[in-house]
């Protein structure tokens, strides 16, 4: 019973990383409707900014953690303008191909910077480990748990009460209606973009602080299974982001410990093709009705 706790436990950290990439993964698709595979590679992108600002430039942790965020945000506008924006109208194909390759171009600029070694990620923040009864919590698995959760009621707030976020709604909801009523489409989806970003500098945070070592094909499968967990949770909804983050984890840590680390993977995947079987949609996507 105590090792099933911790196995839980354990998945609830891992799952809240997946939830925070797919906070950011969900925002982009529900707000642009663009799939951004390159949203992995940003994370990769913090976590070295992380490193370079701690280890090389010797910042105090708040400003590490500052200089990441500000780093990822303003590659997440780069991106967009310079690699979505011309692709307004066109192809979701075009769309996915400029996706996957800004994924190669980050991952080969930072082989180029950083080498391939990895890199350790500063533990410049140490919780040391919980006691609950009879099981031991690391300090970093709960600071991610409520890290995530904050961020999931925060930004809830922010796209259904404030004036910015109703725009990214309305913007979600009809693109040529909004600009009737004076919205920028443009500037609500690069806004978009840097929120989605600067997330994903947050999630960096927590993988580095998880699991230490980084390289430049670090967010490749973070970003793959988050990718994943929103879609299982229901791509376009923040609670459902959380709650397929959550789930995928719970799922991934569960199997590794009870079956095998081997089938891991495939047990995700085959679950998440399941639940699409049964609910296309995903846990709390909603029917979207066409207009014809």
């Amino acid at each position: 019973m105590i090792e099933f706790i911790k196995t839980l436990i354990s998945g609830l950290g891992l799952g809240s990383i997946y939830a925070l990439i797919a906070l950011g993964y969900t925002m982009v698709y529900g707000i642009a409707k663009m799939l951004n595979f390159a949203h992995g590679d940003v994370i990769m992108v913090g976590a070295y900014a992380g490193i370079v600002a701690f280890t090389s430039a010797g910042l105090p942790p708040v400003f590490t953690v500052f200089l990441s965020v500000l780093a990822c945000t303003l590659l997440g506008i780069t991106i967009e303008h310079f690699a979505y924006k011309p692709l307004r109208g066109a192809s979701s194909l075009s769309v996915l191909i400029t996706a996957i390759g800004m994924s190669y171009l980050l991952q080969n600029l930072a082989l180029m910077i950083f080498g391939s070694q990895q890199k350790a990620y500063p533990q410049y923040i140490k919780l040391g480990q919980v006691s609950i009864g009879p099981v031991t919590v690391d300090g970093i698995t709960l600071l991610t748990l409520g890290v995530t959760a904050c961020i999931m009621v925060g930004m809830s707030f922010f796209i259904n009460r404030t004036k910015l976020g109703k725009a990214m709604r309305a913007v979600a909801e009809d693109r040529g209606a909004a600009e009737l009523m004076g919205i920028s489409v443009d500037r609500t989806i690069a806004l978009t973009f840097a929120i989605g970003s600067a997330l994903a500098a947050v999630a960096s945070m927590c993988y580095g602080l998880t699991y230490v070592y980084i390289k430049p094909t670090t967010g490749a499968m973070p970003g793959i299974k988050a990718f994943t967990a929103a879609v299982f949770g229901g791509i376009g909804s923040l609670p459902g982001a959380m709650l397929g983050g959550i789930a995928l984890g719970v799922i991934e840590q569960m199997a590794k410990t009870y079956i095998s680390p081997l089938w891991a993977d495939a047990i995700v995947f085959a679950v998440l093709v399941l639940v699409l079987v049964v609910r296309p949609t995903g846990l709390l996507g909603k029917e979207i009705q066409e207009k014809v």
